[in-house]
């Protein structure tokens, strides 16, 4: 008796589930039907990540490292696959290198990039880095997960939250990313990742008044104009850096005053 292969349905990845599109369209991509997000689905995808932002940011930066730490464990263990959807081995083995990377600055951005600041008076200062809050990220065209992992651990390692615009060419590695994440212990809703055409969705992004954020995989004027218009942050994403400064492209600095003790 002859078996026909179960073949695998390439969902979305929100809330730490993998719904369809709710318009139920798919697009072609590699070779496979890959689910096509709608409007709907970003909107749902930024409430979502919202919720999730208070208990992500909200965790200590120790149990932060420790989780994108579990991230790189669980990609190792699904290596193979992984590969087999990018660029090859060697690409898996830097992203997951980058993983750790950035694991190991958690619990050290607040001695590097914030302080205890001198002041003419009574009193202490502090600088204090904070999150920023929901990012949206247009990801990297190619490389297909590396270039991804490079935009999403540095938001994730500062305590943020993420709304994704995954590769439209090569979408699926995001996915398969998704399955390490959902597998993984970061908390549902802190990762939502979008399958589908960029010009139909990252214009989307940029304008939703709820994304604090917005990291752009090249420039694009008009995206921009879309995020300034309600005051967005906006980066273009540098896919080959690693540096906490990209972390830090993803926070804000609060300034603290408190008046000393007698």
């Amino acid at each position: 008796m002859t078996r026909v292969p179960v073949m695998k349905t390439y969902k979305l990845y929100v809330g730490g589930a993998f719904p369809r599109s709710e318009s139920g369209r798919t697009y072609e991509a590699e070779g496979h039907n890959i689910a096509q997000a709608s409007r709907k689905d970003l909107r749902d995808a930024v409430r979502i990540a919202r919720g999730a932002l208070a208990k992500w940011s909200g965790a200590t930066a120790y149990n932060r490292g420790q989780v994108l730490y579990r991230v790189a464990e669980m990609m190792e263990a699904r290596a193979g696959e992984l590969a087999a959807l990018c660029g090859g081995r060697e690409e898996v083995e830097r992203a997951v290198d980058r993983v750790v990377w950035y694991a190991g600055w958690t619990d050290k951005l607040s001695q590097v990039l914030g302080g205890a600041n001198p002041v003419a008076g009574p009193y202490f200062n502090f600088t204090v880095p904070e999150p920023t809050g929901v990012v949206g990220i247009v990801a990297p065209g190619e490389p297909a997960l590396l270039g991804l992992v490079s935009r999403l651990a540095p938001v994730l390692a500062g305590g943020n939250v993420a709304v994704v615009v995954a590769s439209e060419a090569h979408p699926r590695a995001a996915i398969e990313l998704g399955e390490v994440l959902a597998t993984s212990d970061v908390p549902g809703g802190v990762v939502n990742i979008l399958t589908g055409r960029r010009d139909e969705l990252a214009p989307h992004l940029a304008s939703h008044l709820d994304v604090d954020a917005l990291d752009l995989d090249r420039g694009d004027a008009e995206l921009e104009r879309a995020a300034a218009d309600n005051v967005k942050r906006v980066v273009s994403g540098r896919a080959g850096v690693q540096s906490p400064y990209e972390i830090s492209r993803f926070l804000e600095l609060k300034t603290v005053w408190h008046p000393m003790g007698q």
